[in-house]
């Protein structure tokens, strides 16, 4: 347990609040198209500062805890690439406009961070009442990985299926098109929701399917609320300029969910065996480093051949 935890929490929070503010109301205060340039300049400073904060629970927390944050956070990091791809399936399906995305990703993020920040305490509460869930964890993460190896990579986003939008239509009319980066507008003295905010509904629901594989793969490295939660957070905190600096060649990383199953499968293996043999952490970070290079390498050193 992380000493002074809730001051700790309640101080960190309050920083991501400061840093989200800054980039909506400062950096991004007029909507435009983030350019591949501006999107890895700010990729590189969401790296950096989590690299910063991993420093400092070295200093606080010791080498241990430290190990596990970054660990956690390579983990969640490589997952959440998962994400882009279905981040650009469901732009290209709605004709989202360019300068229009960063708003929908930026408080799309926001609602990932509160939903997780849920998940992640409902999850510490089911393990510290019933531990032997982490075995259930431990199997779920295992049968995932498997699952994503012989997974077509054919994604199909069909928002025409999902229930939220399906039960927010019955409440709220929709436009059929975008009005600037507006979410609501009035329409003959009536509130419409616009075409952005089902895009917006869309993207909130995705992500949360993408956590409910996450956080348990997080949970298998560390028990500990405060690294759980840190780690996730500057994963995600990063997602959206990562979205706009790979959005034009993550089809160049074809092995990678490759990768992603064997990391899946090897933290789930981790859970289920951590009584009989608990896997140190070091070993851990080796393997899930190793196996991410390995597939990154693999996707530069043979390219997808093209379809005829």
């Amino acid at each position: 347990m992380v000493p002074n935890e809730p001051l700790m929490l309640i101080a960190f929070n309050i920083f991501v609040i400061a840093m989200l503010v800054l980039d909506l109301r400062v950096f991004h205060r007029t909507a435009h198209e983030v350019k591949i340039k501006e999107a890895l300049l700010w990729s590189l400073f969401w790296i950096l500062l989590s690299l910063l904060f991993n420093v400092l629970v070295y200093h606080w927390l010791g080498e241990d805890i430290a190990l596990q944050f970054l660990t956690g956070y390579l983990i969640e990091k490589s997952l959440s690439v998962d994400n882009l791809f279905v981040f650009l399936l469901i732009f290209t399906y709605f004709r989202v406009p360019a300068k229009f995305q960063h708003k929908v990703l930026f408080w799309g993020i926001l609602g990932a961070l509160i939903m997780r920040g849920l998940l992640i305490g409902l999850g510490t509460t089911l393990i510290q009442h019933f531990h032997w869930i982490i075995y259930i964890f431990g199997v779920f993460l295992i049968f995932t990985g498997v699952k994503m190896a012989f997974q077509k990579e054919t994604a199909k986003v069909r928002p025409e299926r999902n229930i939220l939008v399906k039960f927010f239509k019955k409440f709220m009319p929709v436009t059929a098109g975008y009005h600037e980066a507006k979410f609501f507008v009035k329409h003959e003295g009536k509130r419409h929701a616009t075409l952005l905010f089902i895009v917006l509904i869309v993207v909130e629901t995705t992500d949360l399917v993408f956590a409910v594989d996450s956080i348990p793969a997080i949970f298998a490295i560390t028990t500990d609320p405060f690294i759980v939660y840190t780690s996730n957070v500057f994963a995600i905190l990063g997602l959206r300029a990562l979205y706009f600096a790979l959005a034009g060649i993550m089809d160049l990383f074809h092995y990678l969910k490759i990768g992603l199953s064997v990391v899946l499968t090897f933290v789930g293996i981790k859970m289920v065996v951590a009584e009989v043999y608990p896997i140190p952490i070091t070993i851990a970070l080796g393997v899930v480093g190793g196996v991410l290079l390995i597939s990154v390498a693999a996707s530069i050193l043979r390219p997808k051949k093209e379809k005829a």
